[in-house]
């Protein structure tokens, strides 16, 4: 791209001219910035040169030239250039860099109607004159998929032909953008907000699928009618008047494009047409027709020869049969109304719910709907929904790319391909529209633009979202808000992870299962307020299953002595709760977790019974070795003879078991994080009591030393953790069953004798004997008596 250089003359100023009235008496001009003496032929003044002239009954005061200049010259020699562009090229740009789909083509250009209709209903207010008898204002799209061309027509305000050099052939230039100016500069007008354009490429996305543009136009302002004309990958185009009568319009513009030959088949198709508009432009404020094949059953007389001998039937005797028969027609494409445009006081329940199935094309109808204006530093319209159904598949819970919020500007669809902008990942079940005048948007119109705005309405509408959930929670149909955690309880948990910003709006829609209420869900609120003066924290243990929950060790003391336990069922609780750490001063305790304090220990009996039991502890510590970090007397047993809790700072048993399922788990910080195990015993149990008196009496037993181990083993599964060796204990197992068995239902000790003595005489004669070599017989050489094939 070259540069043209031009070389800048500066222009004289115009002339000031000043009337005499009578040319014969003296002239006295009185200025702050002249002397009075300054007036001769020529002067200078403020760095310039001043000429003065006589004419006739003038006196001229011209300025010409600028001393400043002039010195500012002599020190700088040089040229000054000109910005040139390439107007093919940046066409080409404007065209295939900006749009990320070339269907975006027929909403730019529908957008362009919709202007021209806004601006046609703006001026008619103050001139009624420009509405004429043209008919009503309309956008109306007639495809042709036997020529490879679309036709769109709108009844707008049109152009002149200066109108035409200024809009399409200035590239960048927007005449809504202008139009807007005006308005604004002429406050008496207003401002009208509907209008859509705001960069002025729009127009040239045509180009996306044309090879050829032709742009028929009226104004109410002209008497002529003018046509633009313009091929793809040019730099000029042409304005003609229009002369053929067939072509001529009332008013308004008309815009033909010429499909390029692999686009043809797409966009000229009829059924395409309209779902891009119901897509993109369905809730245009001015009514948008297509031209559409359609079907209608007729009835037609049948036609029948006549017998031999027969008079042939008059008409209206003659049978006759239905038919189908095909034929084209304007229809509606945008039936669907924005409702929320209108005020909320006005729309009934039905409409929202209606609406909803429409846009998101549920069959469901919603749990719960919100719909509100913003108004302040950003302004902007939105209906949020809450399905009816949560996702099927559970990528989508992962997935921040939905396609639940639809994106409009001024009612026209910019999109709904959102990667977190306006939702947290968390809150992507929520469905609705959000419509704003005024957006940070890119050139294409396409992309959201990150900014304090776009922050801004994130923030308004993740707090409205949690209202409408509060509300479904509150209200007096609890089934709504039951329905509603079963499908979407998990968004909300994973929130608890995700936004720390946002956990006092999120934790009290949280519902658990307790030791208190197995059957229904629970809130956090009433189990606060069902806490007892002296408990200090809420407890809650996380296991597998709700069943295995209910059987657990570690709830033997608390529910003896009324405590209620939050029971966390699903593999996202426990790490959602960890990151709440706090709810209403009150700290989540895991109660299979070691130092539990439920706040009315007895520590002198505690002493005693360490002092009783610190030798046991010693000893089965030495017996378990690494296996565990150390032996203690439990706080939280009642009829269970041990348990196994985790260390303050390591994983729990549920948390082990979820890591080591994970497909890409790394073992390495598996054994890091694991944490150390506590083996805490129950001093009141018999097996404890029995294995105290071994201690002391016996502490070489063998069958002590195969109690404790399979005492750790079983405590190890009652507790959550998985057994390292499965077969192994299973082995313990039935050692210990032989042993408790043994003679119980009358097998008598001389029958085991005799059973042992015939193996050992079986593997003794299995030595002795040598083994006969086996004589091998073939197939063909074996013969039956009744062998038919024998000779």
């Amino acid at each position: 791209m070259a540069s043209v250089p031009t070389r800048s003359l500066a222009a004289p100023s115009l002339a000031t001219f000043l009337p005499l009235t009578n040319p014969n008496k003296a002239f006295t001009l009185r200025t702050p910035f002249l002397t009075p003496n300054a007036l001769n032929n020529a002067f200078s003044c403020s760095g310039l040169r001043w000429k003065l002239e006589k004419t006739n009954n003038l006196i001229a005061v011209q300025c010409v030239t600028s001393t400043v200049a002039e010195k500012e010259a002599q020190v700088t020699s040089g040229e000054k250039f000109e910005y040139q562009a390439e107007v093919s090229r940046l066409l080409d740009l404007i065209v295939h860099s900006l749009y990320s789909h070339k269907e975006v083509f027929l909403r730019e250009l529908v957008s362009n109607a919709s202007d021209a209709l806004d601006k046609l209903r703006f001026l008619s207010v103050t001139e009624p004159s420009l509405l004429g008898d043209a008919g009503e204002l309309e956008i109306r799209i007639k495809p042709d998929p036997d020529n490879g061309t679309i036709t769109i027509t709108d009844t707008g305000i049109g152009m002149t032909k200066e109108e035409l050099v200024d809009c399409l052939g200035t590239i960048a230039q927007s005449g809504t953008s202008k139009f807007l100016k005006a308005l604004k500069e002429n406050k008496d007008l207003g401002a009208d907000n509907g209008l859509i354009g705001q960069f002025g490429v729009g127009f040239y996305s045509a180009f996306l699928v044309a090879e050829k543009v032709v742009v028929s136009t009226k104004s109410p302002k002209s008497e002529k009618q003018y046509v633009w004309e313009a091929v793809a990958d040019s730099s000029s185009y042409v304005i003609r008047e229009e002369t053929d009568p067939e072509k001529l319009l009332n008013r308004g513009t008309q815009i033909t494009l010429y499909l390029r030959s692999d686009d043809k088949y797409e966009f000229s198709d009829p059924i395409r047409i309209q779902n891009l508009v119901k897509n993109y432009s369905q809730f245009v404020s001015f009514p948008i027709y297509t031209w559409q094949e359609k079907s209608r059953t007729v009835e037609v007389e049948e036609e029948e020869k006549p017998k031999e001998g027969e008079e042939e039937k008059p008409e209206g005797e003659k049978k006759k049969k239905t038919k189908t028969e095909k034929y084209w027609d304007w229809e509606l494409a945008n039936e669907t109304k924005p409702i929320w445009m209108r005020n909320p006081k006005e729309v009934e329940k039905d409409e929202y719910n209606e609406f909803y199935k429409k846009t998101f094309n549920e069959f469901l109808d919603p749990l719960g709907y919100t719909h509100f204006t913003t108004e302040g530093e950003v302004e902007f319209r939105s209906v949020l929904y809450i399905p009816g159904m949560g996702p099927l598949n559970n990528e989508d819970v992962m997935n921040p790319k939905t396609k639940n919020i639809r994106l409009y500007v001024k009612r026209v669809f910019i999109s709904d391909d959102f990667d977190g902008e306006l939702f947290p990942r968390y809150l992507s079940f929520v469905k609705g529209v959000v419509d704003s005048d005024d957006l940070p948007l890119n050139v294409s119109r396409e992309i959201l633009q990150e900014s304090r705005i776009v922050r801004i309405m994130r923030k308004r509408l993740v707090r409205k979202t949690f209202d409408m959930i509060q509300e479904i929670s509150e209200s007096e149909n609890k089934e709504d808000y039951k329905k509603f955690w079963e499908n979407f309880g998990r968004f909300l948990k994973l929130g608890c992870i995700e936004d720390s910003g946002n956990h006092k709006r999120i934790t009290p829609l949280l519902r658990f299962y307790t030791s208190k209420s197995e059957e229904e869900l629970t809130s956090l609120d009433t189990y606060v307020e069902n806490m007892s003066e002296n408990q200090k924290a809420i407890y809650y243990l996380a296991t597998d299953s709700l069943k295995s929950a209910k059987t657990a060790p570690f709830l033997e003391k608390l529910v003896q002595k009324d405590i209620e336990v939050l029971y966390l069922i699903e593999p996202i609780d426990e790490v959602a709760i960890q990151n709440l750490q706090t709810y209403k001063e009150k700290k989540f305790v895991d109660i299979s977790k070691e130092d539990l304090e439920l706040g009315d220990e007895d520590e002198v009996k505690e002493r005693e019974t360490k002092q009783e039991y610190n030798l046991l502890c010693d000893w089965v510590k030495q017996q378990l070795g690494d296996k565990v970090a150390k032996v203690q007397i439990s706080n939280r047993l009642s009829s269970s003879p041990c348990v196994l809790v985790s260390g303050k700072f390591g994983w729990s048993a549920n948390m082990e078991r979820l890591m080591k399922a994970q497909a890409l788990g790394d073992t390495a910080s598996l054994e890091f994080m694991r944490g150390r195990r506590i083996l805490e015993i129950n001093p009141d149990h018999p097996i404890i009591k029995d294995l105290n008196a071994a201690c002391k009496n016996a502490p070489e037993s063998s069958d002590a030393k195969r109690a404790v181990d399979l005492l750790y083993d079983t405590a190890l599964i009652s507790s959550g953790f998985s057994p390292e060796s499965p077969a192994e204990l299973g082995n313990k197992i039935y050692e210990m069953m032989a042993m408790a068995l043994g003679g119980r239902w009358g097998r008598s000790e001389e029958e085991d004798e005799i059973e042992a003595s015939e193996a050992s005489a079986a593997e003794t004669d299995m030595g002795d004997v040598e083994i006969s070599e086996t004589q091998v017989i073939e197939p063909s050489e074996v013969r039956t008596e009744s062998d038919p094939w024998q000779d």
